[in-house]
């Protein structure tokens, strides 16, 4: 596992801009549920995520984030309305941090393209309330491939890999007096090694290189994903 990490930061090579340190790997701490609710159309989503500049102890954000989820009967289709809140420190040594609230709309569509090769399309919405900002929507989507290794399906004890390519749209320019940002927000590309402990839970170790109009890093990710 760790000459597979170190092959993918090598892969995602890193530029440098401004005062964030490019060359200094980040390191995401995730846990992703969802659920269904009596066995009903209707479910719960969530996720709680630790973010770091370094590999731990400078805090770039906290985020926790729900919602309610309806899915249409006969449909591979998942709906969601939730919402988040956002704390964002600064890199380095401030503890200077930065608030924000979020609501968000999101239709997940999966399709399998083969008999190994499943994707998920999920198309994002949210408003958004930074603290010192006016209020700001933005548009995402994102494309997600797990690819079984060792069996045709996720089933238990399967090694997976796991891919995705997100990018992020403004849906305002102007954020504030005098304060504009770029149309393009950001883009985040993820390749992982899954693997499913049991139904409903499985665990992933990779790295994804997230770009934005100002910086470029990578960051490790671990995280766990809970159906239940």
């Amino acid at each position: 596992m760790k000459l597979f990490i170190s092959a993918v930061f090598c892969f995602l090579t890193t530029l440098s801009y401004g005062q964030i340190d490019e060359d200094q790997n980040g390191a995401w701490y995730m846990y992703l549920f969802k659920t269904n609710i009596n066995e009903s159309n209707w479910g719960i989503q969530g996720d709680l995520q630790h973010r770091n500049w370094n590999v731990g102890g400078d805090l770039e954000q906290l985020l926790l984030r729900g919602g309610v989820t309806y899915s249409p009967d006969k449909s591979d289709v998942l709906l969601t309305l939730g919402g988040g809140r956002i704390t964002t420190g600064q890199f380095g040594e401030s503890d200077n941090t930065t608030s924000e609230y979020r609501v968000y709309q999101e239709a997940l569509y999966s399709v399998k393209l083969s008999s190994r090769i499943h994707s998920n399309h999920r198309f994002r919405y949210e408003q958004r309330w930074v603290e010192g900002q006016s209020m700001r929507t933005r548009f995402r989507y994102n494309l997600f491939i797990n690819i079984p290794l060792n069996e045709k399906e996720m089933i238990q004890g399967t090694f997976y890999l796991a891919l995705y390519n997100e990018l992020f749209v403004n849906g305002e320019r102007e954020i504030g007096p005098e304060e504009v940002v770029e149309l393009f927000d950001r883009n985040r590309t993820y390749v992982a090694a899954g693997y499913v402990i049991k139904s409903g839970l499985k665990i992933q170790v990779g790295a994804m290189k997230q770009t934005t109009d100002n910086w470029a890093k990578n960051q490790l990710q671990i995280s766990t994903h809970h159906t239940f």
